[in-house]
């Protein structure tokens, strides 16, 4: 047997050596059979589907009034119905505008900076010091006597000058409440107004970092082993667009560890920060041209479209085409740049933002405990937190108390719409009896001819040029005068036509 390769082949069976029932293939499903009850069923919600499809069709939704209408109409009503119309019309466009407006305002990212208030602090246990009997000199090698502390990093958004407004307006309205006032059962409990649900989950310390790492100074000839402590975020779900409220390790405010040691250490805590969208360390050749050290993705490629503008550095013939003047060719490496590759040429420029490092000393001394005990250390950072206005016009947008005023503002556009096609169909019969009062002979003859002509197509009689009133039999055809149909433009122009046509045939003939 021929080998590939030098590869060695596997021993396969021939097909006579082969037994066994072949591979099974399912039978095809039969078509499920629907009972009488089911068809009669769907052919019920066709034709109720194709019922309000009609009635779609022949609603009316023209509300402007026809023309004319004032000619026939007591008082002003047309005049200020037609007055409404616009001033409708310019609010319509100004909730339009609203709208979108609302609508870029939620889309878009919107942040404010608040500050993140960080408390470190340490406790001690059986610490020389603190064993009685004991001098401070000595060593003991006995486990339950080994000296131990504690760290504890606690970090909390510290609130607004709007939330603060918000607390001292709730807590005068507890005050002036009884506190030992009891709720009672009954009709009076019933009918007690219940408390407003508790406000959502506040931001936490982890949500604002994706790790949190302790590290310790290492010193020649002492503390050796002192491994490092670090907590990473776990990663979330692609469908998850928050972190899970139900899960205590993603979700903590107080980050505590205990060591054993007897003597004071320093250590760093690094914190390496989760912004979405995530901002980044620009290099100097970009922060010269945007003007800041730290910026996400998308605001660099604005800041250098804006840059581009100001600059006029735009291609006329091609607005897409940018000419790189001495700023720019120290970015993208060029004299010329295509914008939509913008975005990927500034990828080199932008690196990861280093992580915010706080420097602590756990002090274990009797003399710092004695003079400030479990006083805290405390560090101040400025975090982006989502802005409130747009959580407040997402609820605006989704809210579903303006559903009931949307449906009776669609009631009465249709009822509107309806009044002006009866008002319409009631001019029309205005004007059926309004000509036929002035001239009532000539407009019988004229209508008369008209339900002739239009019976004769029904019926399918009428032929061009004779039997439909067209070869001049028809009662108008006969009437001259300035206000018959031989008086009119149309007749003028047709006759000027033949005229200049017959006398342009015989010179015609002649060149022939």
């Amino acid at each position: 047997m021929q080998q590939y390769r030098n590869y060695p082949q596997a021993n396969q069976p021939s097909p006579a050596a082969r037994r066994g029932p072949g591979p099974m293939v399912p039978p095809p499903h039969a078509p499920s059979s629907l009972t009488p009850a089911q068809l009669q069923q769907q052919q019920a919600a066709e034709a109720h589907r194709r019922e309000l499809g009609k009635r779609q069709a022949k609603k009316p939704t023209d509300k402007n009034l026809p023309d004319g209408l004032d000619a026939i109409t007591i008082g002003d009503g047309v005049e200020r119905y037609k007055a409404l119309r616009e001033v409708e019309r310019r609010l319509d466009a100004v909730m339009m505008r609203k709208r979108l407006d609302i609508q870029d305002s939620v889309n878009r990212n919107v942040q404010k900076q608040r500050t993140l208030r960080i408390w470190v602090s340490n406790t001690v246990e059986n610490q020389p010091w603190q064993q009685t009997g004991m001098s401070a000199d000595a060593f003991d090698f006995q486990a339950e006597n080994a000296a131990t502390y504690k760290v504890k990093i606690e970090g909390r958004l510290l609130p607004d000058e709007e939330d603060e407004g918000d607390q001292d307006a709730n807590k005068e309205n507890e005050a002036e409440k009884d506190g030992d006032a009891m709720d009672h059962d009954g009709e009076d409990g019933a009918n007690k107004p219940k408390r407003p649900p508790a406000a959502a989950q506040r931001t936490k310390l982890s949500h604002f970092f994706k790790s949190i790492k302790i590290e310790f100074d290492q010193y020649a000839d002492l503390q050796q082993g002192q491994e490092p402590i670090e907590w990473t975020k776990p990663k979330q779900d692609s469908r998850q667009s928050v972190p899970s409220t139900s899960s205590n390790e993603v979700n903590f405010d107080c980050l505590e560890f205990e060591r054993s040691s007897d003597e004071n250490i320093n250590i760093t805590i690094h914190l390496v920060r989760d912004e979405s969208p995530e901002r980044f360390k620009l290099d100097k050749a970009l922060a010269d041209i945007l003007d800041t050290d730290e910026e996400d993705r998308a605001g660099a490629v604005m800041g250098i479209w804006e840059y581009v503008k100001a600059r006029g550095l735009q291609e006329d013939e091609e607005n897409r085409m940018v000419h790189c003047d001495e700023r720019l060719k120290q970015v993208f490496g060029k004299d010329t740049v295509f914008f939509p590759h913008i975005p990927g040429e500034i990828f080199p420029h932008l690196s990861a933002l280093p992580p915010i490092r706080i420097p602590y000393t756990i002090r274990v001394d009797r003399a710092h405990h004695e003079q400030h005990p479990a006083e805290p250390t405390i560090y101040d950072l400025r975090v982006p937190v989502p802005s409130p206005l747009r959580a407040a016009a997402l609820a605006l947008t989704q809210s579903p108390t303006h559903l009931h005023a949307l449906q009776r503002i669609a009631q009465l556009d249709d009822q509107l719409a309806t009044t002006v096609q009866a008002l319409a169909t009631e001019k029309a019969k205005h004007g059926f009896l309004a000509s036929m009062a002035r001239d009532p002979v000539r407009f019988v003859r004229r209508w008369v001819s008209s339900q002739r002509r239009d019976l004769e197509v029904l019926m399918g009689e009428a032929t061009r040029g004779a039997g439909a009133g067209e070869d001049g039999s028809a009662e108008e055809f006969r009437r001259g005068g300035r206000e018959g149909v031989w008086g009119g433009e149309l007749a003028r122009e047709s006759v000027a036509l033949w005229s200049s046509r017959r006398r342009a045939s015989p010179s015609r003939r002649a060149a022939g």
